[in-house]
């Protein structure tokens, strides 16, 4: 595994986490990204893959976990931090599909070791349609940040939900967060139809997420700025009409011609799904 040309660093005292179900396709190549001697631990948390995954993290440096949820808390990335707390300053939970770039890598060696900040924003290159988009909705996460500085946000769950990981969950921590400039790239290789079963899957987990946070007021009271405008937002039909009016012309998605309008028009229909899901079951829930 190669490491963009700066292998000749001593390694960043970090836990890289790649969480995994089927990921043969995507993990060899986000492997190679990392490249050896960048972090001083690798570990792929798999969900019991029926693929080549296993074999693929065969390789020097890689740990491998299983992990089997119960349908509680806490999921996956939550269940790592509690029950194998990384013994490097800093842990990042990177997806399988997410490739770090040379820049990127680069940026963190700047900056990880003397830094005030406990965590970082993320930012990612979007890959759709065989293309990398210039524009369209900015796709961020707070995936890195300091071990024992706080985890993600819990959400007790009792099977309503199939997702075994933490998808829209933010880590909750105590102290500053600041951002990473370089972007890592996200590249989807599994084609249109996985991608829209995977957000339709989305809208049903954002959908019984929302009813159940909705009506606690304690969860409500931790709600960012952002979280409440969403959630103001998906009450109405016209969420899906505000989203793709952002990805497509507020976000840039003009840029990228045909493209970036199909995925604008994802953006609606994704969003709409929500609301319907939402309707349907409250519905559910006021005439049982």
């Amino acid at each position: 595994m190669g490491d963009g040309g700066v292998s000749s660093f001593e390694a960043l005292d970090l836990t890289i986490v790649i969480p995994t179900l089927n990921e043969a396709g995507h993990l060899g190549g986000c492997l190679d990204a990392i490249g050896s001697g960048f972090a001083r631990k690798v570990v792929v948390l798999d969900s019991g893959s029926t693929d080549e995954t296993r074999e693929l993290a065969r390789r020097p440096g890689v740990d491998w976990l299983d992990f089997r949820w119960n349908g509680r808390f806490p999921k996956k990335r939550n269940w790592y931090l509690r029950e194998h707390t990384p013994e490097t300053r800093w842990v990042l939970f990177l997806d399988a599909d997410e490739f770090l770039t040379p820049d990127f890598k680069q940026e963190l060696r700047r900056v990880l070791p003397d830094t005030g900040y406990v965590g970082f924003w993320l930012r990612y290159s979007v890959y759709f349609l065989g293309r990398k988009l210039k524009g369209g909705y900015p796709m961020k996460k707070l995936a890195l940040f300091r071990v024992g500085a706080g985890e993600y946000e819990r959400i007790d769950e009792d099977r309503w939900s199939a997702l075994d990981m933490e998808v829209h969950e933010h880590p909750v921590l105590t102290g500053p967060v600041g951002s990473i400039r370089s972007k890592i790239d996200h590249r989807d290789i599994r084609g249109i139809g996985p991608y829209m079963a995977k957000h339709a899957e989305y809208a049903s987990w954002e959908a019984a997420r929302f009813l159940k946070s909705s009506g606690d007021p304690a969860v409500r009271a931790r709600w960012t700025w952002k979280q409440k405008l969403k959630y103001r937002l998906i009450r109405t039909p016209f969420t899906g009409v505000v989203y793709f009016f952002a990805s497509y012309f507020v976000y840039g998605g003009w840029m990228d011609g045909s493209a970036g309008f199909a995925f604008a028009l994802l953006k609606m229909s994704y969003f709409t799904q929500i609301y319907c899901r939402i309707r349907e079951l409250d519905g559910k829930m006021h005439n049982p």
